[in-house]
């Protein structure tokens, strides 16, 4: 229950009505707009429960001769000659009341000062309210970065950067300030709150996030973290069957040399004689099906970040026995032994064929040949666009710049392109 008091009295409950030539003139202002102030109240407050005073609530009883008043009362507050204010639109008829908080935003002194101000924004009289000394229960701005990603961090692996931010002082008073955050290879936006570095280049970053708002206070973080370049998949190979005949079996299998990677992922190509073998993507080469002779068998394996590495071996297969005529005649040239027919080519061959090489080096001495015409260079494809100051067009995409002196841009998908300055042509990373 709201009690009204007389303007001579003082309140028990803390609602005073100032009696000196100060608050004489205040009366007389407010009666010029046909207002009255008929009871005034400081309250300080313990929000946070800490035992110390933190806030202070002011509370105004007024009331009007007019048909209807529109006026606003604003609380100031001073801090190390640093002001804030809060404000409260009071629109009514008879009497009314308003209450406005005021919380300190630092640890001090706090001297308050309320004003009565009309609908045209003129101030119709200040009233000063006493010094408080209070400790803020509001957050001071605070930054955090956490990473999460392993103690080893190579590129392609999970790696993300959690951005805590925090500040309820600058907000209250619309003092917010502003981020910024420096040691990324791409911008970064305020309302990021995590970044994913799993498809950083590799190179040593040092983070920082610094923030200040209009009241001068301040919040920063640091993180360094180096990235390295992931290894290309090493492996060897467990041959069986290498010199055996057709009629035995042959398998080839890779074998992952490298602890705790994950070969399953990776992509597996197989070529016989440089020709690759379509829907062959597991572990290991059945190379049974080869006919009798060498046969070059390689493969490649390539990682998730694109990174490949070619292994290739050279396959000896002889033929089998109880080979029937049509087999052995689509056998390569070979010796069979003892058994092998052969035929004497003959020294009169031997003279002619010596003969015919003599000429043939002897055309190829003396044959010139003149040749103006130049070779065409091989298209390299379109020509990317070049800004004005000679620097590639990245297309709207974010660019970076590594240690190498090496331009990136990130894709939308987060994919990488490189650029090449001899062929002046973006490649896939």
């Amino acid at each position: 229950m709201l009690i009204v008091l007389s303007l001579s009295m003082a309140s028990p409950l803390g609602f005073t009505a100032p009696v000196s030539a100060e608050s004489t003139a205040v009366d007389e202002a407010l009666e010029a707009e046909g207002l009255n102030l008929i009871a005034l109240r400081n309250d300080t407050l313990d929000l946070n429960q800490d035992g110390e005073p933190d806030a202070i609530r002011v509370v105004a009883i007024m009331n009007t001769t007019n048909d209807f008043t529109n006026i606003e009362l604003r609380l100031y507050g001073i801090h190390k000659d640093r002001e804030v204010h809060d404000s409260q639109t009071m629109s009514f008829s008879g009497q009314s009341n308003a209450s406005i908080i005021y919380d300190a935003w630092a640890q001090g002194e706090h001297t308050l000062r309320l004003e009565v101000v009309n609908q045209e924004g003129e101030t119709i009289t200040t009233i000063q309210l006493p010094t408080y000394v209070l400790r803020p229960a509001l957050k001071v701005p605070q930054i955090t970065l956490g990473l999460d990603a392993p103690p080893w961090i190579e590129t392609g692996d999970a790696c993300t950067i959690e951005r805590v931010f925090a500040d309820q002082t600058g907000p209250r008073y619309g003092a917010e300030g502003t981020r910024t955050f420096s040691g990324a290879p791409f911008t970064v936006l305020d309302n990021q709150t995590t970044l994913n570095c799993s498809h950083w280049p590799a190179g040593e970053y040092m983070l920082k996030e610094a923030y200040r708002n209009d009241l001068g206070q301040t919040a920063e973080s640091w993180l360094n973290l180096t990235i390295h370049n992931r290894a290309a998949p090493a492996f060897s190979f467990n041959v069986r069957g290498n010199g055996n005949s057709t009629d035995t079996p042959c398998l080839i299998t890779m074998v992952p040399n490298m602890a705790g990677v994950d070969f399953s992922t990776f992509d597996k190509m197989w070529s016989v004689q440089g020709t690759l073998l379509p829907g062959s993507s597991s572990n290991s080469y059945d190379c049974s099906v080869l006919p009798a002779g060498v046969h070059l068998i390689s493969l490649e394996v390539v990682n998730n970040e694109q990174i490949r590495t070619i292994h290739g071996l050279n396959m000896v297969r002889q033929p089998g026995e109880n080979l029937s005529k049509e087999e052995t005649e689509e056998l390569p040239s070979r010796s069979f032994g003892d058994e092998t027919a052969t035929q004497s080519v003959g020294w009169y061959s031997i003279g002619a064929l010596g003969l015919i090489v003599a000429f043939i080096v002897f055309f190829m001495l003396v044959r010139v040949k003149e040749d103006n015409g130049l070779q065409p260079l091989r298209s390299l494809g379109p020509t990317p666009t070049i800004l004005p100051d000679g620097s590639p067009d990245p297309q709207g995409m974010p660019t970076t710049t590594d240690d190498d002196g090496t331009l990136w841009r990130q894709n939308p998908d987060g994919a990488m392109d490189w650029w090449d300055r001899d062929l002046r042509i973006w490649h896939k990373w």
